[in-house]
């Protein structure tokens, strides 16, 4: 496949993994880039330099292929600035930016050959993060999985609103998991697609407990809700009692002190680590719908430019027919 982040990135095929807080590690981006896309390690929950750095150093071991490195800069204040010394140090030629204020990094990687993808949800977050000199986009609608933009725009709407609204690439993210919404995107104007939910439930998502991807794969498009909005950081999680407590507490008018604990990373990591549903939440989007089984990330890959390529015939057909 040939589009302009296929040629920004460097890759067979304009398939992003997501950043994936906890779970971003060497073994799945070296799987992703392996396979044609780009895998990404997260920075931010491997906490610091001397771990980012020698988890850089071991997807360079495991692949030859382009990956990128991800910065969810959300709740950091600054504190991200030395992980991204190490990133340049170590040489990594792409990076995104998730969760916050993109104008630091921007501004420090103006003068490196270094390319970057911004998070984005809104239009005019896309105008911005083109003119502070972002090399694409990846505009997430509200389908998706972990945080999520405050105005429940949904990808079928945002993408071709961004895409008819910056001249930069546009990348699409948000329910999408198969080759069908791999290539309505593409007909949406998007030029690739980023995908955090699906990668989990792969075989190579190594971190991931078995549990974490049988509620992926068991649950429907009706299994998620969204925390956290009643503090203006609003995320996508699996349903759960634990949850609903959540946003039962927010009803109530609970303070962020009062809910940092149960909302914490900590929290996070008894589901994904230990299985613990009880004492724990995991991220997830409504594309769990759309989820039927655990892949390698080639197979998932071969599976969804098979799909774009009978779905491409199949439109072409219906077209034949109208004409």
């Amino acid at each position: 496949m040939k589009t302009k982040v296929t040629d920004l990135l460097n890759i067979k095929y304009p398939i992003i993994q997501g950043g994936l807080a906890y779970l971003g590690n060497a073994e799945l981006a070296a799987a992703v880039s392996n396979a044609g896309g780009l895998g990404q390690i997260t920075a931010m929950t491997l906490f610091t330099p001397e771990k980012l750095k020698a988890e850089i150093q071991k997807v360079n071991k495991l692949t030859d292929k382009p990956f990128a490195v991800n910065f969810a800069i959300g709740s950091y204040n600054g504190a991200y600035m030395e992980l991204l010394e190490t990133a340049i140090k170590e040489k990594v030629k792409i990076i995104s930016i998730t969760g916050g204020n993109p104008q630091p990094i921007l501004d420090r990687i103006k003068e490196e050959d270094i390319k970057s993808l911004v998070l984005v949800s809104t239009v005019r977050q896309a105008k911005k993060a083109e003119m502070l000199g972002a090399s694409a986009v990846i505009a997430v609608g509200q389908e998706g999985g972990g945080h999520i933009g405050k105005d429940d725009i949904g990808t079928m709407v945002l993408i071709p609103r961004v895409a008819e609204s910056v001249s930069i690439p546009v990348i699409a993210s948000g329910g999408i998991g198969d080759g069908r919404g791999f290539l309505a995107a593409l007909a949406l104007g998007a030029q690739g697609i980023e995908m955090g939910t699906r990668f989990i439930a792969t075989a190579e998502c190594v971190d991931a407990v078995k549990s974490y991807k049988d509620a992926l794969v068991e649950g429907t498009e009706m299994d998620t809700v969204v925390i956290k909005r009643t503090f203006g950081t609003p995320g996508r999680v699996l349903k759960s009692d634990y949850t609903m407590n959540i946003i039962e507490k927010e009803k109530q008018g609970a303070a962020y002190e009062e809910l940092k604990t149960i909302i914490s990373g900590k929290s996070n990591l008894k589901f994904i680590y230990e299985g613990d549903q009880i004492n724990g939440f995991a991220w997830a989007g409504q594309v769990i719908g759309l989820i039927h089984d655990v892949p390698t990330v080639e197979e998932l890959i071969k599976t969804m430019v098979k799909d774009v390529i009978e779905g491409t015939e199949r439109l072409q057909r219906l077209t034949n027919l109208q004409q």
